[in-house]
């Protein structure tokens, strides 16, 4: 890292106490400055007071997440191998689940290339009639609900990309409600021991079940193409094949439900910039990326390990120590985006950001989000122009999980329906 020109300073490593992060997450943007107030690096707790790193400046966290000595592989991780992560640990299963997410070096290059050869840009390209006729539907089920208030996080945001990611890896759309609750398990910060064991044991017993279906009677589906696939004569172990779907399922209908949820909520409560937007001033394209910087939809993504002592500044990240790459602290950080980069502004020049990721884990599936707001975004406003929010934003309460980053409901008045 261009950093280690500092490395003669003497460093800090566990001089600063260690801050708790906050499980539920319930003053998110908040606790990030607080942070950020400390310094760029800064040593916090998880649950289980499993501790870790937070960069808090966008420039470091780009750094890290390029840098050859951080790895996603758990056998680097000290706290891991020495005990100090208990059993049942809330987020264990984003550590030690076997894929893409968790390899490095050539591992990881094998693993990426047999899943980018089944999950190319024409397959996604492809996907836009079966996501504009999914919009039609879900707007037809919300206009139901009218005059609301309708949680539009759960009858639109969710059913969206669930259906979509379904369909995708040829998930039956009996189970997609399974899923999803095995999923937002997964992803919580907040849940026992008990849950978190039982929850890994149930999901796992679902993917072997899809993957035995595939293997019985193959699809087009992503989970058939996965099986089949090959690399000079190479092909995903068992444990790869469930790994990556359970990386494919939660990472492919969460993001895009909190990057709507949130995208929706940053319109609704700022009505000049929707009314630029609805006017064709300002693309949609804009209101996407803005809102992936200004309330990315993951927050601190677990975990990446030091595989030496990597030095920013005057501080010391030791060998073996765990860091969140802290997606949310790197949008709103002011020395990328300047003195208002607390404000959503859709008319910012330049909305480059960190929230796909970057370096060799940058998101396989950005496309697919990034199309599915596209699409989901002006159907919805064009029908519902008098889209309002149910109840004042104060009201609104964030999921219970520093990973994933958007409120728990989003309560909704719909207004007349035009269609």
């Amino acid at each position: 890292m261009h950093s280690d020109t500092h490395a003669a300073q003497t460093p800090q490593t566990h001089a600063a106490p260690l801050v708790p992060l906050d499980p539920t997450a319930s003053d998110l943007h908040g606790e990030v400055e607080r942070l950020r107030a400390i310094g760029p690096l800064v040593r916090i707790t998880m649950p289980g007071d499993v501790p870790a790193w937070v960069a808090t400046r966008h420039q470091v966290l780009r750094e890290l997440l390029e840098d050859p000595r951080v790895a996603k592989n758990s056998e680097h991780w000290s706290a891991l191998t020495d005990g100090t992560v208990p059993d049942g640990w809330p987020l264990i299963d984003f550590v030690t689940n076997p894929g893409m997410t968790t390899a490095d070096g050539d591992d990881h290059r094998r693993l990426r290339t047999l899943v980018t050869k089944a999950f190319t840009p024409r397959r996604v390209a492809a996907m836009r009639p079966d996501i504009e006729a999914s919009v039609d539907s879900l707007l037809d089920s919300l206009a139901t609900h009218a005059p609301g208030p309708v949680d539009l996080r759960r009858h639109f945001a969710y059913p969206l990309p669930m259906r979509m990611i379904g369909q995708l890896l040829g998930v039956p759309s009996e189970r997609f409600d399974e899923f999803r609750h095995l999923s937002a398990s997964l992803i919580s910060s907040t849940t026992s021991p008990e849950e978190t064991l039982e929850t890994g044991r149930k999901l796992y017993a679902l993917l072997t079940d899809l993957v035995a279906s595939k293997r019985a009677a193959p699809g087009e589906d992503l989970t058939s193409a996965l099986i089949d696939v090959r690399e000079d004569g190479d092909r995903l172990t068992e444990a790869e094949l469930t790994g990556t779907l359970t990386l494919m399922l939660i990472a492919g209908h969460g993001t895009t439900l909190n990057l709507i949820t949130n995208a929706v909520r940053a319109l609704l409560t700022h009505p000049e910039q929707l009314a630029a937007v609805r006017s064709g001033e300002r693309p949609w394209g804009a209101v996407i990326e803005e809102t992936l910087r200004w309330n990315s939809p993951v927050a601190h993504f677990p975990m990446r390990y030091a595989t030496e002592d990597i030095t920013v500044g005057e501080v010391t990240i030791p060998k073996g120590e765990a860091l969140l790459a802290s997606y949310v602290a790197a949008g709103r950080d002011p020395e990328q985006y300047g003195p208002d980069a607390g404000e959503f502004d859709i008319s910012r020049e330049s909305i480059r950001h960190l929230s796909f990721g970057h370096g060799p884990h940058f998101c396989i599936g950005a496309g697919v989000a990034r199309l599915e707001a596209e699409v989901a975004l002006p159907a919805l406003f064009d029908r519902f122009p008098e889209l309002a929010l149910g109840v004042p934003e104060a009201e609104l309460t964030a999921q219970p999980s520093f990973v994933s980053n958007s409120v728990a409901k989003l309560p909704v008045t719909l207004g007349g329906d035009d269609a």
